[in-house]
């Protein structure tokens, strides 16, 4: 039995860019409370968060990891996640396991591209927020500074809940106390400044504190300070130290006092219903008592001890030895052991209450994002997904070795089975196997432990880039497809109109047949011939979409009317339509940001002005660097990494995020059409 109650358990997100030191203050948690004798340092290679040893050769975070730890009477239940764009994938999954976001910052950098991202992630998922500015025995800072640009992005509602003081030696708490002194700002003006936010969430407090002028009590206190959490009111800024351990007291104290029990954060957004269907919000219940109710938002392929799922719990109690349903699966699997994780180790336990984090394992049918429960009145019951950036960056890859292509299928699948921003596509047409992740680091991460793990050595290329065509305007054509030879022929005849849908609408496909003309059982041979055509392309050989196919009049023959006659009839009716709908060719515009020396934004300007981008903005980044940020098209950044790299002196980085889709010049069109044949044989 676990001596934690539900009540007693905090659930938590270190968040933030690459270096602000999310690893680190999880060691100095750690050590704080006696989780470990020591603490371990990133660049040793020795925390109990950064375990992997691909992570150790990096340097920091390539994917989340967890750990816990108790103070006092609290159990902190905590997700380490990555901080470089490029592995932003498993730290937006790790909020949908967590009622607050930690968002670290460094106190030499600022805010900065993740910081941004990740509080934008977690105000969208309405998560509690806190900021944590680390690093704070750092030379040369300007924390003031940094506060007034933190509350210039995110708002007023940023405020101090504590202060470095004695050169950022020690941290005071101003909450409890309007006496001492700080480093920066008064202490005083700190707490009045929260304790007039706070009170303001409460008429009955706010208009005692009025009317005798007296602080209200902790205890008073703390359901407003939880109400201005939950409803983005307040987002405390504390301030540590993980290297000297400054404000790592604290913090924790915040935690257990202040942060949000799973009975008191924002409940997570579940549905029941299917998804793009009809459905009605559902609200999990944090009672152990209750049916269980848990949701997968981790899932690890390790190679001892199999498919690894994560979830958190958020409805009843999941026992050893208990049956759970994934999903609307009509088998149950048995809980045969029962984890908690921390850093690369399990820790074996009897059981989990709402708002404990564990994990099952050698269960195939769990997948990221399932929901488990031990009910069949819970099948139809999923989460609001998580708005993942689409993955644009991409290579085509091949196995150096004969014979291992099953095998690359294999791994490819289990690394994106782990990264929901890293996937795998299958181009029949170019006989091409395309990965694609959010940028060069992701790739070549997932490229490296297919090698170290998997030992399978693959070559890569630039893949093709993922164009798609569509129509600007109706149109009608017909086909008749008759053919004999000698015994029993194929007869099918369609009439089809075509009209362009809104972008990003996709296909839909209308039956408007009257009077049996073409019979209901040769109409799913129509459209399977129609969905040939789309994806075959009909200008450059690339997907056709948002585009509504509507099937209205035909003819069939009582012997020789056939499927595959009216499948290839549909597949010809529907070319010949599009020919005549004024086609046009789309390609990818991705949002590109890239954080640059401020001296070198003059010649990346116009770099990517020569690639038919165009500049939305310019944000300095504090430190002689700037962020330009803009949208180009994807297919004039092959190269990009190198020209970057020579205009910067391997300063610069970027980072890519899918935009919308747009009509290619005509010379571009022109150019892609006459590299392409339409096949025209009948099948």
């Amino acid at each position: 039995m676990s001596k934690y109650t539900t009540e007693a358990l905090r659930t938590l997100a270190l968040v933030g860019h690459g270096a602000a030191g999310k690893t680190s203050l999880a060691e100095a948690m750690l050590h704080a409370t006696g989780a470990i004798q020591a603490k371990g340092s990133v660049d040793k290679g020795n925390t109990v968060c950064d375990h992997d040893p691909q992570e150790k050769e990096a340097g920091h975070s390539l994917n989340s990891s967890l750990f816990s730890l108790d103070t006092g009477a609290t159990r902190i239940h905590a997700v380490d996640t990555p901080g470089y764009p490029d592995f932003a994938g498993p730290a937006i999954a790790a909020l949908a396991g967590v009622d607050t976001a930690l968002i670290v910052i460094n106190a030499q950098t600022g805010v900065e591209l993740m910081t941004e991202r990740m509080m934008r992630y977690a105000a969208e998922r309405k998560l509690c927020r806190m900021i944590v500015i680390n690093k704070i025995d750092a030379d040369n800072l300007d924390l003031p500074g940094l506060v007034a640009d933190i509350r210039a992005r995110f708002g007023k509602a940023c405020m101090i809940l504590d202060l470095p003081t004695h050169g950022g030696a020690e941290v005071v708490e101003v909450l409890d106390t309007a006496n001492g002194e700080a480093d920066f700002e008064s202490i005083a003006a700190a707490h009045r400044a929260l304790i007039d936010q706070i009170v303001e969430e409460d008429e009955d407090l706010l208009a005692q504190y009025l009317e005798d002028g007296a602080d209200p009590s902790p205890a008073a206190l703390h359901a407003p300070f939880e109400k201005a959490l939950r409803e983005g009111h307040l987002i405390p800024i504390l301030f540590t130290s993980a290297k000297t351990g400054a404000g790592i007291p604290q913090l924790l104290h915040v935690l257990a006092t202040l942060a949000p029990n799973p009975a008191e954060g924002n409940p997570p957004a579940f549905y029941k219903g299917e998804p793009g269907g009809k459905s009605e919000p559902f609200q999990a219940d944090p009672d152990p008592a209750k049916h269980v109710l848990a949701h997968v938002f981790k899932v690890v392929a390790d190679p001892y001890m199999g498919k690894i799922g994560v979830f958190r719990v958020h409805q009843g109690t999941v026992k050893k030895d208990m049956s759970l349903f994934v999903g609307d699966g009509k088998r149950p699997f048995k809980v045969g052991h029962l984890y908690r994780l921390q850093g690369k180790d399990t820790v074996e336990v009897d059981q989990l209450l709402p708002g404990d984090i564990g994990a099952v394992a050698k269960v195939d049918e769990i997948d990221f994002d399932c929901v488990l429960h031990d009910s069949h009145e819970e099948d139809h019951i999923h989460l609001v997904p998580l708005d993942f950036p689409k993955p644009m960056a991409g290579l085509a890859v091949e196995t150096r070795r004969k014979g291992d292509e099953q095998r690359l299928f294999d791994v490819l699948g289990k690394l994106a089975m782990e990264d929901p921003t890293f996937i795998i596509e299958r181009h029949p047409s170019s006989n091409e196997t395309v990965v694609r992740g959010l940028g060069e680091m992701h790739l070549k991460a997932k490229l490296a432990r297919m090698a170290s793990q998997y030992k399978l050595e693959v070559d890569t290329r630039p893949p093709r880039i993922p164009y798609r065509e569509t129509i600007t305007q109706p149109a009608e054509a017909m086909f008749r497809h008759k053919k004999q030879s000698g015994g029993a022929g194929q007869f099918g005849e369609v009439h089809l109109r075509i009209a362009p849908r809104e972008r990003g609408a996709g296909f839909a496909f209308v039956d408007a047949v009257k009077g049996g003309v073409i019979p209901g059982v040769f109409m799913p041979a129509v459209e399977k011939g129609v969905r040939q055509a789309l994806a075959d392309g009909v200008v450059a050989g690339y997907p056709v979409e948002d585009i509504e196919v509507t099937v209205f009049d035909g003819k069939t023959h009582a012997v020789d009317g056939k499927e595959v006659a009216f499948t290839i009839a549909g597949r010809k009716a529907v070319i010949e339509a599009i020919r005549s709908a004024k086609p046009i060719v789309l390609e990818p515009i991705v949002q590109i940001e890239i954080t640059v020396p401020e001296a070198a934004i003059g010649d990346l300007t116009g770099d990517l002005a020569g690639r038919r981008g165009h500049i939305t903005g310019t944000d300095g980044r504090g430190h002689g660097m700037a962020a330009i940020s803009g949208e180009v098209p994807l297919a004039e950044l092959n190269d990009y990494q190198s020209r970057l790299k020579s205009l910067t002196g391997g300063q610069g980085s970027y980072t890519l995020e899918f935009a919308r889709y747009a009509a290619v010049p005509p010379n571009v069109q022109q150019q892609l059409a006459s590299k392409f044949q339409l096949r025209d044989e009948d099948e």
